[in-house]
């Protein structure tokens, strides 16, 4: 299915700024943007898949309640009545939260995750829950329990995962803003292969209180968008201290927006050898590499640097989260919450049957690894050894920070591939994350900016940041971005639909 423009003139292909531009003039209303938005969820989404449950009335109430507040002249922050899609890993009181698994089929929380309250207190209007990996484990989205998502720019291929809901649903126009968690890159790469921007936050910049946990020491929340701008505007809604998350990073300013357009002149920006892999597709390198010379282009100095300990990350990543999996999926016993299995013979059985039920092939597959790095005779050969590289990895992307602001490569090694094709390779599913899986591990920012696109798909440019340095990395990908001038859409919901 070949990508084509959605048409003219709807309220569900602008921006969120371009949405508040019109709020503010009175040439709309956010129950008008909330409208639209449900209205191209009605008409694309069972196609897509992107929502496992939309909460239309509750949303319109909300929109509803930012026109009151504005005609009565109160003053609302810069995304008050802009739609959102809600990644199904934040609990959200009252709304069922599933993590895209069976398990908690009819979970439904008794409060709201702190990223959640932060976007109600703003005035963003959540539509609905999105589908996903289960428990954020995959990179297609084709684990969740609850059938695929498809990739709006072919739906016959995947929006990458694990966040591959809320980035179908911006791609879409579903919604302008989206939520997602990033543990090895479930935000930038299908943000690269829908077409949008994504960026994963600094640890701890953003609270995890109310995250549905897939490896605690390594998830991150944070904003899908259509450009920048939005992105960087998100970012700092949401970010921020909690003292419910122990890992939040005090007292630390979030601004992101005050110097976006300030360009990329004099900017150092190291240029990642092991991030040019054979076997990534010739055209993802093409559009990287122009997207280089672009950056170069603008001012920015590149200089090639070397950071060895890349090549052993997706080995460590792959012992150290899923033995935080193992650990943080043992709750699940059938006693307390969500599904238990029925006619079992004691409570052990019960247990059994319930994870065996509940739980789908790759969250099993994980704990198994998981639970194996963890136990006793193997713990220093495999979780030990990983945690050292995850050293390695860090204090080497520190050193990088001393003769750079900023490094670059490609987001994924391909663009979206077809659903069910890497289904049954696990090692091969594995190798989508291999670009950004390092940076989960040393806790840094990166964003992913759309660069082009190959053979009709596109193509992600990733921008790594060290802790704390969102604002000159978004500052870089808006100079990128309004330099490409990428306007190309994916198809219109009349061609989705049919």
């Amino acid at each position: 299915m070949s990508p084509a423009a959605p048409g003219p003139g709807s309220l569900a292909d602008l921006t969120g700024h371009e949405l508040a531009e019109r709020f503010a003039s009175g040439a709309a209303t956010a129950v008008q943007a909330t409208e639209a938005a449900l209205e191209r969820i009605a008409a694309t989404d069972e196609r897509l898949h992107a929502f496992l449950i939309v909460t239309g009335d509750q949303a319109l109430e909300a929109a509803g309640e930012v026109d009151a507040a504005r005609e009565r002249g109160e003053r609302l922050g810069p995304l008050a009545g802009v739609p959102l899609a809600l990644k199904d890993v934040l609990v959200t009181k009252g709304v069922r939260t599933t993590a895209g698994s069976r398990i908690l089929e009819e979970f439904v929380p008794p409060y709201d995750a702190t990223v959640v309250r932060r976007l109600r207190e703003a005035g963003v209007v959540i539509l609905g829950k999105t589908n996903m990996d289960e428990f954020a484990m995959g990179s297609s989205t084709e684990n969740s329990g609850f059938g695929p998502t498809r990739n709006p720019w072919d739906t016959d291929r995947v929006p990458g995962g694990s966040s591959g809901g809320s980035a179908a649903a911006v791609a879409a126009g579903q919604a302008p803003l989206g939520i997602g968690t990033d543990t090895g890159g479930s935000i930038r790469q299908p943000a690269a292969l829908c077409g949008i921007v994504g960026v994963k936050p600094t640890y701890g910049l953003v609270s995890r209180y109310g995250l549905i946990a897939f490896a605690s020491s390594l998830d991150q929340v944070g904003p899908f968008a259509r450009d920048v701008r939005d992105a960087a505007t998100l970012l700092e809604t949401i970010a921020g201290h909690d003292p419910m998350d122990s890992t939040s990073i005090p007292d630390v300013p979030v601004d992101c927006t005050s110097r976006l357009t300030d360009g990329v002149d004099g900017l150092r920006v190291g240029v990642v050898k092991e991030l040019f892999l054979e076997g990534t597709e010739p055209g993802v390198l093409a559009r990287v590499r122009e997207g280089l010379e672009r950056l170069e282009r603008l001012g920015a100095r590149l200089e090639e640097c070397s950071l060895p300990s890349f090549e052993y990350a997706l080995s460590a990543y792959y012992l150290i989260a899923p033995a935080e999996c193992s650990s943080n999926l043992a709750r699940y016993d059938g006693v307390r919450w969500g599904l238990r299995a029925k006619d079992s013979a004691d409570v052990v059985d019960m247990m059994q049957r319930t994870r065996q039920a509940g739980f789908g092939a790759e969250v099993k597959r994980r704990v198994m690894l998981g639970t194996y790095a963890l136990s006793a005779g193997y713990y220093d050969a495999y979780y030990g050894q990983a945690q050292k590289v995850r050293t390695l990895v860090r204090r080497e992307l520190d050193d990088a920070y001393q003769r750079f602001d900023l490094l670059v490569g490609p987001t994924a090694p391909t663009v979206a591939f077809p659903i069910g094709e890497k289904a049954d390779d696990p090692l091969a599913m594995y190798l989508n994350d291999v670009f950004t899986i390092p940076v989960n591990l040393a806790g840094n920012a990166a964003v992913s900016v759309p660069a082009g696109l190959s053979d009709g798909l596109p193509v992600g440019l990733q921008l790594i940041a060290p802790a704390l340095g969102e604002a000159t990395m978004l500052r870089a990908a808006w100079a990128f971005e309004q330099d490409l001038g990428l306007s190309t859409r994916p198809v219109s919901h009349e061609e989705v639909r049919s």
